[in-house]
Order: C-alpha cells, then structure tokens, then sequence
C-alpha cells in the first residue's frame, strides 16, 4: 500500500514549476490530488509551458488519480467552488499546498532593482495573486479541515534566517507566507493541524530553463545552473512531511528542503542530496 492512499490533496498553483512537481510527487505516494491554476487545456497563461490538465497527466503516468480544476486564485467565488467540488466528491481533505503564485505574472520586470523602479502592479503580482491568494484558500478549506481534527496545510514560499532576498515585493511577500504559516499554527493548534512553510533552493521550473535557453536534458552544460535542483526535490519533501506521524512538532517552522532531505534520507531526481539553499 502507498503511504498517502486514502488522503486527500490539494495543490493550488499546479500548472507548472514546484505546484506540478509536488502534485505529482503526492500523487505518485498514493494520494488523490486536487490541482488548481489558470492555465487549462488549450488557454496557458502567458503562453507558457504547462497546464494543469499536463499536470495531471504526469500524475497518472506516475500511477496516481489527479484531478484538474481551473481556478483563478484571486477569484474568492472561484477558490469557494474547489473547495465545495472537493467537499461534495471527497467528503475530507487532508493536505492543503497553498503554492499559487502571481509573482512570474511580470516577468519582464523580474531583476532585482530597488523598490521605486518597479511598478505598483508588482504588489498585485506579488500579494494580491500570491499572499491573498493563498490566505483565501485557507479561509475557505480550513472548515473542511477542522471537521475531521487532522490535516496539514503547507506554504511553499523562500526563507533564508533573515537575510534580504535582494527585491523589495518578492522579500515583503515570502516573509508574509512564513509569517502566515505560523499564525495558523497557534489557530490551529487545538484542531491538531499543522501548519508549515517549506523553502526550496534555487528550482530549475520550466520558466526559469526557458530563460537559460535550455532543458531539463541539457541543464548540466550550463554553469550558471550546476548548483540548482529540480522542482520534485520540493515536492519530496513534503510528501516525506504528509508522511510524518510527528509532523505537529514542526508545526509553525519554515522548514528548508535541503534539511528535509538529510532528516528524511529523500534526493533529488538525479540521486544528488542538495544543501538547503543560502543567499
């Protein structure tokens, strides 16, 4: 039997990037999961690589159920109506990956410069389509969750003690998820659900090999890259934290993916244990 058989998942965010990665690395454990993101069959966003429907494709591929609901996050009636297809198909949900993210939506205007260069639309990008996008999700599906007194919520964002990520939206965003994830934890803590922020390294996503011109099959001839690990190392980790009968005691941590894999003995897709990412 596989370890999550029976368990319920949602990712939101799924299309692409650490969202596909961790969809299908819960999947591949046993887990029926739930993928959510704008980017369906036929309509990508911004033309890019990735669509939940692929998404879930990789999921069966790997022997696992996955289900596509198109879901534009900074929609609340939207996020309500996943919530309630998974209440009226389920009945529980026991894992909750709030992944979705805006932040990629300028990419053009993507490098580190200082605050008054950039345009206000970043906070749209960074928080309406990012920060409160996935505080909504959990004001819709932690009713859900705390019908059955057990479940994990998890935050993916990027923490490094308290060192500046160098960009002024991205730094206010990341801190607000971490900051988020723990004070749902001190909620949540008598309904016996964890709550957990998860940081991966530097992720070689299908946006991030599209801007180095490469692949996932050449990623090595690059150098620039040599030291990146790939979306599934993320999503390793918290299948490995969906697994964890103690995974209370790490409730309100940021956990880094790098430690996850020495702790839980997990690598990454090409057998390498990578470090927790530093700045």
């Amino acid at each position: 039997m596989k370890p999550l058989e029976g368990k319920i998942a949602l990712v939101t965010g799924g299309s692409r990037g650490a969202g596909r990665s961790i969809a299908v690395e819960l999947g591949k454990a046993g887990a029926t999961v739930y993928v959510t993101g704008r980017s369906s069959k036929g309509s990508s966003t911004n033309n890019w690589p990735g669509t939940i429907d692929d998404t879930v494709s990789q999921i069966e591929e790997a022997g696992g159920k996955g289900i596509a609901v198109r879901c534009d996050h900074t929609n609340d009636a939207e996020t309500e109506a996943v919530i309630n297809q998974i209440r009226s198909e389920q009945g529980k949900l026991d894992i909750l990956v709030n992944n979705v993210w805006g932040g990629h939506d300028l990419w053009s205007d993507a490098k580190a410069k200082p605050f008054w260069d950039f345009s206000l639309k970043q906070w749209d990008t960074m928080f309406t389509a990012g920060v409160r996008a996935q505080l909504a999700t959990n004001y819709f599906a932690i009713p859900l969750l705390r019908e059955q007194q057990h479940g994990l919520i998890v935050h993916t964002t990027f923490w490094d003690q308290d060192k500046y990520t160098g960009t002024f939206y991205y730094d206010l965003a990341k801190n607000a998820l971490t900051r988020m994830a723990y004070g749902l934890s001190i909620e949540l803590k008598q309904d016996h659900i964890p709550v957990v922020a998860v940081s991966p390294g530097w992720m070689r996503t299908e946006l991030v090999l599209l801007g180095f011109q490469t692949d996932e099959q050449h990623w090595q001839e690059i150098d620039a890259l040599k030291n990146t690990e790939s979306p599934h190392y993320i999503g390793r980790a918290i299948t490995a934290l969906a697994n964890d009968p103690k995974i209370m005691d790490k409730s309100g941590q940021v956990l880094k993916v790098g430690d996850l894999a020495k702790e839980y003995g997990f690598t990454d897709i090409d057998g390498r244990y990578i470090p927790p990412f530093t700045i």
